[in-house]
């Protein structure tokens, strides 16, 4: 009996790992995204992760939500900095959310000011 538990508990183990590995390193999608940076914080109670919003429109009618991994200190810094700016962000969707990770599926791997279309300057 004691052999039978412990084999199933390894079998959930190597599953979990699994289908960790295959949605932290697998991107379903890559791309890049363009708006006005309205929202950038750290925010949790047990898993402190990045979130922001992108507004894509004058009229903020469609948002763009996105996440920062914490090992992305260059990307936090610059976010922080291009608050309230126009952003161009490149991004990479994953399967699935990873709740200790952030709160959606897109997560930024490169950001960089640019001209806003709707005013002519930064």
């Amino acid at each position: 009996m004691k052999k039978v538990f412990t084999l199933i508990i390894i079998a959930i183990l190597i599953v979990f790992a699994s289908w960790y590995a295959f949605v932290y390193f697998t991107s379903y999608s890559e791309g890049t995204r363009s708006g006005e940076l309205i929202k950038f914080s750290n925010k949790g109670i047990v898993f402190k992760t990045w979130e922001g919003e992108i507004s894509q429109g004058i009229s903020g009618a469609q948002i763009f939500s996105f996440s920062v991994e914490d090992k992305e200190n260059k990307i936090v810094e610059k976010l922080q900095q291009f608050q309230g700016r126009y952003v161009k962000v490149k991004y990479k969707e994953r399967f699935a959310k990873i709740t200790w990770l952030g709160d959606t599926k897109y997560f930024i791997i490169d950001v960089e000011e640019e001209d806003s279309p709707h005013f002519g300057n930064k």
